[in-house]
């Protein structure tokens, strides 16, 4: 019997929902940054077995949202929970219950799937805290399973994907037994950008940019992709800072952004960037429209 299905992977902002989801998949999809709100699309990753083939979608984190970029993001993950065959509610091993978990398991009260507990972090406290820890949780929803594990060092994710696989219908094959995403290259080109521009630059600027790419050639006989990207900011300040002095910043970004991609496409990278000004990108609909980062 070959068992297929949807595993949504849901948390509040920056819990390590997609540093779980890249070491489930085995390759780097989904962007990593040490700020909330990073991820901003459901992206789909795809782990394959012999008589399995899950299908997990890593999403924005659920938080109350107060501007219409962030409302956009918090409805593609609370699409999720309608997606869903399986939801894998991830937390940070802590000593108490973060608010922003009850926010969210309130959100589960329409929930008619499995959902597992996923309990990250768990090689950063003590152990003696997590007993305490999955009581607490187990007071507040009917968990299906409760996982203690550790998205970065590998720790109790094989136990993760047994129960899954054991949780699943049987269904069908939805893609290739070799694919891992089906996330477009010029997708992770863009994503890969945007990581960067997390990493590098402060304040609000990583939550007023946005990454566009206009052009993405691949040439085969040269074992090269041509790229073209555009990274939008919403001032004119904020294009300075992006470019920085000598132009050094904006370098620094496509420097690193390239070997990420290059590492993942398996072919030499020339990618050209260019930093444009859209005032107020982040409060117009018809500008996150065309992002597709909103629906309709």
């Amino acid at each position: 019997m070959f068992k297929s299905g949807f595993i949504g992977i849901i948390g509040r902002p920056n819990v390590g929902k997609s540093t779980l989801f890249n070491a489930i998949v085995g390759e780097k999809i989904s962007i990593i940054a040490d700020k909330p709100q990073t991820t901003r699309n459901k992206i789909t990753g795809i782990k394959n077995f012999a008589d399995a083939q899950l299908v997990f979608l890593d999403t924005p984190g659920i938080h109350k949202a107060k501007t219409p970029l962030n409302r956009a993001m918090v409805q593609t993950a609370q699409d999720t929970l309608k997606d869903a065959d399986i939801l894998l509610m991830l937390v940070e091993a802590n000593s108490h219950v973060h608010p922003q978990d009850i926010f969210l398991i309130e959100t589960l009260a329409e929930v008619k799937v499995p959902v597992f507990l996923i309990i990250n972090k768990i090689d950063l406290v003590e152990k003696n805290l997590l007993l305490p820890l999955i009581d607490k949780f187990r007071t507040l929803y009917s968990f299906q399973e409760i996982f203690p594990v550790s998205a970065a060092k590998g720790f109790g994710l094989e136990d993760l994907l047994k129960s899954i696989k054991e949780n699943l219908h049987e269904g069908p094959q939805y893609f290739a037994e070799d694919a891992f995403t089906d996330a477009s290259e010029r997708f992770i080109a863009s994503e890969f950008i945007r990581e960067k521009i997390m990493h590098l630059t402060k304040q609000e600027i990583p939550y007023t940019t946005a990454v566009e790419v206009e052009a993405f050639k691949e040439d085969e006989e040269k074992n090269l992709i041509r790229i073209s990207a555009s990274i939008i900011v919403e001032k004119e300040s904020q294009k300075a800072i992006m470019i920085g002095k000598k132009g050094a910043m904006l370098k620094n970004i496509g420097t690193q952004a390239r070997m990420e991609m290059e590492k993942l496409f398996g072919a030499k990278v020339f990618l050209e960037l260019f930093v444009r000004v859209k005032k107020d990108w982040t409060s117009s609909d018809k500008m996150l429209r065309e992002l597709g980062l909103l629906k309709g």
